[in-house]
């Protein structure tokens, strides 16, 4: 059994990404931004953990937005060596028929009482190693399938290796994605070694897998044969049942699957869709949150340090926030309003009035998230604005090989010139950690559009309530189980069918755009301009009812009982 406060026992938190520091760049979105408020509600909670990532030296990519509204991307290398600690120790692992030796790196978080949390950073740039094994870890998710299972051959089996020589002895693996399944084989062949009565048994007793997407090209599929040729334990895969499907592929998620005892979606929803997916596993949920010291502007955490006195500590004291007078709530917001125009007009020389209801989008841009159903009848939007002044920031990287993605953030970017004068639009390029932290909070209301059920959590909502920011967003994910119609904002399209399938995706542009219109039109512009007591209520309700749930000190508490302690 785990033991939360023995130094012998901890946690071991396998992520490829981790979005930790918004220098660091070995993030690319939601699952890395997850991965970072997790570690820090490890630190502030005391909890012993160590997470382990690849290093990505060149990061995700830089976007840049071309003369001709294109999206345009760049690879540069990140100061490693200014934020991070060189090791002494070194590892080596055996695949793709050679020995490829891994440098360590160390970032430590420490939380508010002083624990510290060490992130262990792996980094196959070794001059020992081949040339074409020394670019392994410079980017994060390369579409070269070699180097993508090279790489979570060395986040899994490299990743055991490296707690072992650094003294670490987790009692709990962490599998955040299937990424980081290849552990589980080490973890095997280690078992074996000891002569474990039930080597498998073992192995799953100690692994805790978090899945994250419903979404089938977010889980890693390689054929047999090639896995073969590059994993050195590829026979063990024959004792691991269904982890090669009936298509002769290794699934990664069905190997994380198959070799952890317990196993979570994202929200109620998600993990009910995971279970349709895989009808042979146990799988439970642990609704997403987010670190709500790092996500609250400071504005905001004035305010509740007045008003909610240790809430930095205990975020549940959020709940409290509806005897703050909605006058401050307000002028808290503005102060982020006002931080995020001068941006925009800092750096896109465009000026935005902050009178005017400002709606924000920001997201990995990709076709089943929808970041174009706003404009999908833009005379209808454009009249909207002419009865009530709208303004609108975009934001938003596509995968370096998503040409779908890249094309919506051209049809975005060609509608400017459309929609004025009647409308303000900006797309703010190279969205990361410090754009989020001043666009969420700086805007007016946060929309979500996603394809149900595809959307596993998302958590970018939750950044804005705790920030007074309402959500108008789809019925997926957290929002099914934080919207409060009008309470704590809205909801976009139809309540969900029971046991709704991926297969039913009955989300009808048309008819979603409508309703976002309608409520628009008749609901929440109408509050904004008319009785805008009443919206600042449905800020300050965000913030108690959503702040004080949807955080990661929650989700880690949930976590310990409901994964680590059983």
């Amino acid at each position: 059994m785990f033991q939360l406060k023995s130094s012998q026992n901890l946690i071991a938190y396998f992520s490829m990404e981790i979005g930790i520091d918004p220098q660091i760049l070995t993030y690319s979105g939601g699952l890395g931004i997850l991965a970072g408020d997790t570690l820090r509600s490890f630190a502030d909670l005391s909890v012993p953990a160590v997470g382990i990532t690849l290093i990505s030296e060149y990061g995700y990519l830089n976007q840049h937005i071309s003369s001709q509204n294109q999206q345009d991307d760049s690879f540069e290398r990140w100061q490693i060596e200014r934020y991070l600690d060189s090791l002494a120790q070194e590892v080596i692992i055996r695949a793709d028929n050679s020995d490829i030796y891994l440098k360590l790196w160390r970032y430590t978080v420490t939380g508010l009482s002083g624990h510290q949390v060490p992130i262990i950073f792996l980094d196959a740039n070794h001059p020992q190693n081949k040339p074409e094994h020394r670019k392994l870890t410079q980017r994060l998710y390369p579409s070269n399938p070699s180097f993508r299972i090279l790489q979570e051959i060395i986040l899994g089996i490299g990743g055991v290796k490296a707690l072992s020589v650094l003294g670490f002895q987790p009692s709990v693996y962490h599998l955040n994605e299937g990424h980081p399944a290849f552990l589980t084989l080490e973890l095997l062949k280690q078992a074996k070694l000891r002569n474990e009565p039930d080597p498998i048994k073992y192995v799953r007793n100690h692994c805790v897998f978090t899945t994250h997407t419903p979404v089938e090209s977010g889980h890693d599929k390689f054929e047999a044969e090639f896995v073969k040729t590059k994993l050195d334990e590829f026979d063990l895969l024959s004792e691991v049942p269904n982890a090669i499907d009936q298509e002769d592929q290794l699934n990664m998620t069905l190997l994380a699957l198959a070799m952890s005892e317990r196993i979570n979606g994202v929200a109620k929803k998600h993990a009910e869709v995971s279970r349709m997916m895989f009808p042979n596993f146990m799988i439970n949920s642990v609704t997403n949150g987010v670190h709500h010291g790092f996500w609250t502007t400071p504005s905001f955490h004035m305010l509740y340090t007045e008003y909610l006195p240790g809430w930095n500590e205990d975020p549940f004291s959020l709940r409290g926030a509806l005897k703050i007078p909605r006058e401050l709530i307000k002028e808290a917001h503005n102060e982020n309003k006002h931080r995020l125009f001068e941006h925009i007009y800092k750096t896109q020389n465009v000026s935005y009035d902050p009178s005017v209801f400002t709606i924000g989008y920001a997201r990995r841009i990709t076709k089943y998230k929808r970041p174009d159903l706003i404009f999908y009848d833009l005379n209808r939007l454009i009249q909207i604005a002419q009865k009530y002044p709208i303004q609108l920031v975009f934001a938003g990287k596509a995968h370096h090989e998503d040409t779908v993605g890249k094309s919506l953030i051209n049809e975005i970017l060609n509608l400017i010139p459309k929609i004025k004068p009647q409308i303000r639009l900006v797309f703010l390029p190279n969205y990361d950690i410090n754009q989020a932290k001043l666009i969420i909070p700086g805007v007016d209301i946060w929309l979500n559009t996603p394809k149900r059920p595809l959307e596993a959590s998302g958590t970018s909502g939750m950044k804005a309530s705790l920030n007074g920011v309402p959500n108008l967003s789809v019925l997926d994910g957290w929002w099914l189980e934080g919207a409060i119609e009008g309470i704590t904002g809205w909801s976009v399209g139809p309540y969900p069918h029971d046991h709704e399938k991926i297969s039913d995706l009955d989300c009808i542009d048309s008819d979603d755009s409508e309703d976002l219109y309608r409520k628009l039109e008749q609901i929440i512009l109408p509050m904004y301009y008319e009785r805008n007591d009443e919206y600042n209520s449905v800020r300050r309700y965000g913030i108690s009812l959503i702040g004080s749930h949807f955080n990661s000190h929650r989700m880690v508490q949930e976590y310990i009982l409901k994964s680590y302690l059983t």
